[in-house]
Formats: C-alpha cells, sequence, structure tokens
C-alpha cells in the first residue's frame, strides 16, 4: 500500500466522523428543542417546529428554545475554535481561551458596567464585555511582544499577569458593592438561557469572521507546530499568524463570553479530543473542534435541564462538571505535555 494511499484513506476515514459529528450535532440541537421546563411532546415540538401555528407552544419553540439552541451552536463553535487556536499557537496542549485574559477582560467590563453605568440586560452585557475581551487581548499582545518580539511563552506570562490584575479588580468591586454582585453572578454562572434572537444577532457576525480566519490558519499553524525556524524555512510569516491568531481568539472567545458569561474546559478539553481522534493535522483539529464543541455544550445544556427539572442548572456548572474529569487526565498524560 503506497504512502498516497494510506493518506487517502485516513482523509475518507476523517470525512466520515466528520459527517457523523455533524448528525450527532443536528441529534443533540433537536433534543435541545424538544426538552424544557415546559413539557411538549415530541410530535408536538416537530409540528411547530417548521410551522408556527402562533400556539403557545409554538411560541415556547421559537422564541426561547431555538434561539438558545442556534447561540449554543455559535458558541461552542467559538469556544472550541478559540481553544483550539490558542493550543496551537502557544504549542501547549493545556491552554485555553483565558490565557490571553479574554474572559476576564469581559467579566471587568460587565462589572464597570453594571458598578457604574447601571447596565442590568443581557443586550447591554454583550458590547461590554466584547470592548473588554477586544481591550484586554490587545494589552496582552503588546506586552508579550514588547522587546524581543512576540513568542509563545511572553504570550503566556503577559495574558496570566493581565488575568491576575484583572480578577483583582472585578474581586474588589464586588466586594465594595454587594447590589452589583448579585446582578453580575447571574452572568458570571455562565448561561445560554435568557437570550433571545437579538443576542444571536449581535454576536453572529463577530463568530463567524472568526470561523472563517481561524480555519483559514490551518496550514501556517501546521507549520508553527515543526517549531519557528522550520515555520520559516516554509516560508510561514509566524509573526502575521500569530496577529491573526490573536484576533481570532478575541472575535471568537470575547463574543461568546459576551453573550452567554465565562464557560469553562469547552476550549480546553474539545481541541484535545479532536487531536486524539485525527491527529495533529489542524485542518482537521479545527473544523472537529468546531463540532464536538457545541455537541458538548449543548449537551450539557441540556442535561442540567433534565437533572434539575422543572428548574435548570446552568450549563457552565455542568461543563466544568464534565471538563474538570478531562482536565485532570490532561495533566496526567505527560506524552501530550507539547503539541
Amino acid at each position: 500500500m503506497t504512502t498516497h494511499t494510506i493518506t487517502s484513506a485516513r482523509s475518507s476515514y476523517r470525512a466520515i466522523g466528520l459527517v457523523g459529528a455533524l448528525v450527532a450535532l443536528i441529534v443533540v440541537c433537536l433534543l435541545s428543542i424538544w426538552f424544557g421546563s415546559k413539557d411538549i411532546p415530541f410530535g408536538a415540538t416537530w409540528d411547530v417546529l417548521w410551522h408556527n401555528d402562533g400556539s403557545r407552544d409554538a411560541a415556547i419553540i421559537h422564541s426561547v428554545r431555538i434561539p438558545r439552541t442556534i447561540l449554543g451552536v455559535l458558541v461552542g463553535a467559538a469556544l472550541g475554535l478559540a481553544g483550539a487556536l490558542m493550543q496551537a499557537l502557544t504549542r501547549n496542549p493545556l491552554a485555553d481561551p483565558g490565557l490571553l485574559g479574554v474572559t476576564a477582560g469581559a467579566s471587568s467590563a460587565v462589572v464597570v458596567g453594571i458598578a457604574f453605568l447601571g447596565v442590568t440586560g443581557i443586550n447591554g452585557y454583550v458590547w461590554f464585555a466584547f470592548i473588554g475581551a477586544g481591550a484586554a487581548s490587545v494589552a496582552v499582545y503588546v506586552l508579550g511582544s514588547a522587546g524581543r518580539g512576540v513568542s509563545p511563552d511572553r504570550l503566556i506570562m503577559a495574558g496570566a499577569a493581565i488575568t491576575a490584575v484583572l480578577i483583582s479588580f472585578v474581586s474588589a468591586i464586588l466586594l465594595l458593592n454587594p447590589q452589583t454582585f448579585n446582578v453580575f453572578r447571574f452572568w458570571d454562572v455562565g448561561s445560554l438561557g435568557g437570550r433571545d434572537m437579538g443576542v444571536v444577532r449581535q454576536l453572529a457576525p463577530f463568530i463567524l469572521v472568526g470561523i472563517v480566519i481561524a480555519l483559514a490558519l490551518a496550514r501556517s499553524l501546521n507549520a508553527l507546530a515543526l517549531g519557528d525556524q522550520a515555520a520559516k524555512a516554509l516560508g510561514t510569516n509566524i509573526g502575521l499568524t500569530r496577529i491573526i491568531g490573536v484576533i481570532a481568539v478575541t472575535l471568537l472567545c470575547g463574543a461568546a463570553t459576551a453573550g452567554v458569561g465565562p464557560i469553562g474546559f469547552v476550549g480546553l478539553a474539545v481541541p484535545y479530543a479532536a487531536r486524539l481522534i485525527v491527529g495533529p493535522d489542524q485542518r482537521w483539529v479545527l473544523p472537529y473542534s468546531a463540532v464536538l464543541a457545541p455537541i458538548l455544550l449543548i449537551g450539557s445544556d441540556v442535561l442540567g435541564r433534565v437533572v434539575n427539572s422543572p428548574e435548570e442548572l446552568q450549563v457552565g456548572i455542568v461543563t466544568a462538571f464534565v471538563g474538570a474529569p478531562v482536565f485532570v487526565l490532561l495533566c496526567r498524560r505527560r506524552k501530550v505535555a507539547k503539541l
């Protein structure tokens, strides 16, 4: 069997696996539209899904559950791709989008909006969180590139420093202003609930642009995995690749965090699982991450509705319970310490 034949067979298996993941995503989305605090039979759910008859059930499906599901797909894909990009850019399988200070920046901006500007609605949180995420990413990149130029280690150190400062800032405001804490905690827990199509429309352009940029970087990221010298020899502009990668992470993770609050482990665990399935080739890792992450996120959201029915357990809590064992496994597997 020739090398070309083996490569073609692997590509076929990967393509089949990706199609299977897409089918699984469709199934999870249907479950998300079906399950909720109000019990609607599947047959009735299916009927009003395609024919909005103006009934109360139809209003619940079209005004609540469909926007929630679409948001779950967008946010899940954004977090999965952002995690895959961060791990590829830093060549660290334990990296997640929070390393760039994106989550801390978003949280800081939301706290400022609540405490000093009286912002209370989700639609207001979105813009404050997105601006804060972008500002934090710019600060991290400026600090990480000062002096001898940008490098993965310098980015991580700058991100850790900015994150520590911003977390302290948030904690100080919340301790001094209990009313702000009461409002902030409902956003900070991470939830897909309570978001309408207005939020989806606000976030979708940023996430879609981020997805396109991320997928376009696949070949350059493969070159970076060989090391900076090898990447340069292959004609890759390392500095430009990292700048574009940081922009993509900011768009993806910033928009996702702005819309639903901080959600952990999705950006960490999903890219790792994708590499287990398809290997280190970013041309496959990125699409798999974009599909598997929404499955995890929406599946966790459905699980949170089922285990605590008729109340709901926020998806940020469920993903933490699901993702924590995976994180422990990652830390124990020394052979994947580097990409």
